[in-house]
């Protein structure tokens, strides 16, 4: 991207972020509870962290971080805890709020649309949704996963693996073959094994081992 880059990253944010409510107005309170792609949390607790997210700014976010004692996982619950309503109704209410904000701790503006991409992912995903995002939101995504350890540990993961995209002009590292969708790149950098199944080539096995 340019020097607009911020502005533009901006607006794949806010697309994604409304390609997701658009999903979650569609599910029933039953599938509020159902368990989503990210480890102990439930469709409802993923989309009251992607509020909490879009409205924690630098200061709020350092405040939180050392309150929770430099606990990630106190940080990221008394933060949900905030946005989360006392129905789903209520959660997505406040989601649908946070769409258009332009809130961020850092400037690391790739890791917060790989956050809507991947979150939006994690929920889709168990309920049998098919949610495809913007070929140049998972792109940006995918170009800073492979460069930098952020909200996931995806630099780390991906070192020593080439990855290839079957439906992208993407082509990053050396070593072992990972290839398929990058979508499904990007949700292995981001640590979800379920994506391991949708990859092929000699890196797979070692992406496995890595996330074990």
């Amino acid at each position: 991207m340019t020097a607009a880059e911020p502005a533009e990253h901006w607006t794949l944010i806010h697309a994604e972020r409304a390609r997701l409510l658009g999903v979650l107005e569609g599910l029933s309170p039953e599938q509020f509870t159902q368990r989503s792609l990210c480890d102990g949390w439930s469709v409802d607790e993923v989309v009251a962290h992607l509020s909490a997210a879009a409205n924690t700014g630098r200061w709020a976010w350092i405040s939180s971080i050392i309150r929770s004692g430099f606990d990630p996982a106190k940080h990221n619950s008394r933060l949900l805890s905030r946005y989360r309503g006392r129905s789903p109704a209520e959660t997505v209410e406040n989601f649908r709020e946070a769409v258009t904000a332009t809130i961020a701790p850092t400037k690391d503006y790739p890791a917060f649309l790989g956050e809507v991409v991947v979150h939006s992912q994690d929920i889709a995903l168990p309920l049998g949704i098919e949610l495809s995002p913007d070929p140049e939101a998972v792109a940006s995504v995918a170009r800073y996963f492979v460069a930098k350890d952020f909200a996931v540990n995806s630099k780390t993961l991906a070192k020593g693996l080439r990855l290839r995209a079957d439906d992208a002009d993407f082509d990053s590292g050396s070593g072992p073959m990972v290839t398929g969708r990058l979508l499904d790149l990007v949700m292995a950098m981001a640590g979800r094994p379920e994506a391991l199944r949708a990859l092929n080539g000699d890196g797979v096995a070692e992406l496995r081992t890595r996330m074990s």
